[in-house]
């Protein structure tokens, strides 16, 4: 009897934590704030609240830099177009899908060149329906000949 209670006891013991990861495990639940709906046209949200995260991803400024290592010196739409495949690109091959983007920061050297080609950057956001809380700013200058940056954070 006493055996068998000291074997039941190391069962218990050796489950319990996948018993405890099981019932701990919750899916990520994310929460918009949009007190107003203007920005409903600007694709994005103003605050992305976001509970039970497995795992997050910081990714780096993405640029219109190809395989090799170099930056582009095109113009500003096929730059956006490169740093948006680039940025998928780091996303996909970390293991994380794009709607997880909950903060996306653009740097630009000039806002005026950016706007014309906005709707490129829209229509990628809508085709992932990400919702993720954003920053644009202009800059002086990025990298070498490059006109834009996308930065995320990224959960699931």
């Amino acid at each position: 009897m006493r055996r068998t209670a000291q074997i039941l006891g190391l069962i218990l013991m050796m489950s319990a934590p996948s018993m405890a990861q099981t019932l701990n495990s919750k899916m990520m639940e994310k929460k918009i704030t949009n007190p107003w709906k203007w920005q409903d046209s600007r694709s994005y949200v103003q605050a992305v609240e976001v509970k039970n995260v497995e795992s997050t991803l910081y990714v780096s400024g993405q640029t219109a830099i190809n395989d090799e290592g170099i930056s582009s010196d095109e113009d500003m739409k096929t730059q956006l177009t490169k740093a948006i495949a680039n940025l998928e690109k780091v996303i996909t091959k970390a293991g994380f899908r794009c709607d997880g983007i909950v903060r996306l920061n653009i740097y630009t050297t000039a806002t005026s060149e950016l706007w014309p080609h906005f709707g490129i950057l829209q229509d990628w956001i809508a085709k992932h329906n990400i919702k993720q809380a954003l920053t644009m700013l202009e800059v002086k200058s990025l990298f070498e000949t490059l006109k834009v940056e996308l930065e995320a954070t990224v959960v699931k």
